[in-house]
């Protein structure tokens, strides 16, 4: 997987049908032990809920990791139709967990898989998304005298800056994607950006800009 769409943050959308209550919440993830953490973290949130349903994509070690669950609920009306928008959303480190109050009232299986899709899909949708790829982290040393034209010249070239730290010099840490580096480093070698000093970190996942 080159590129994927994620999630900024966390997100919360609630589907009512039948007296029912179907509470969505969507997370940002970076690996499948924080996606569990998020569920246990849920399960005693929601400790008086019948279910807790979930369904997560994440990328860890260049693979794709998917998991889902339909929590009690009949096998298929939950989990898998979550799992499926997701895929078919083209989103990854993402999860999603639909908590389902029982209102009284049998929707059938149709009617959960419906529900939870909807809940699903109203979550993500109010979400504000980003787009992903593995690349490269870089820290550039900058005088302040050059850091709005530092700026400038990461918002030009699409480069995103995830970090600025501030003391005797600024130093911002920045995101590329692997087919940019050399056109950095050669732009920093012939001065046509003026920092003090850089240094390539390891690979990650980062965030690309339009």
């Amino acid at each position: 997987m080159n590129e994927f769409i994620t999630i900024m943050n966390n997100y919360v959308a609630e589907v009512t049908e039948k007296k029912s209550k179907f509470i969505a919440n969507v997370f940002h993830i970076e690996s499948k032990e924080e996606a569990e953490e998020k569920i246990k973290e849920i399960k005693k949130v929601y400790y008086d809920a019948r279910h807790n349903c979930i369904a997560y994509r994440v990328l860890e070690n260049e693979t794709i990791i998917e998991r889902q669950s339909d929590d009690g609920e009949p096998s298929g009306t939950a989990g898998a139709p979550m799992l499926n928008i997701i895929k078919k959303q083209g989103l990854c480190n993402i999860l999603v967990i639909v908590t389902r109050y029982f209102g009284g009232i049998l929707l059938g299986t149709g009617g959960l898989v419906r529900c939870y899709s909807d809940a699903c899909m109203k979550s993500i949708e109010i979400a504000e998304k980003v787009k992903q790829c593995i690349g490269i982290e870089i820290n550039v040393e900058v005088d302040y005298s050059n850091i709005e034209n530092f700026k400038y010249y990461c918002k030009k070239n699409q480069i995103f800056i995830s970090e600025i730290n501030y003391s005797d010099i600024a130093t911002f840490t920045i995101q590329i994607q692997e087919d940019k580096k050399e056109n950095i480093i050669n732009d920093i070698n012939e001065k046509k950006i003026e920092v003090k000093n850089f240094e390539i970190l390891s690979k990650k996942i980062i965030t690309v800009t339009e």
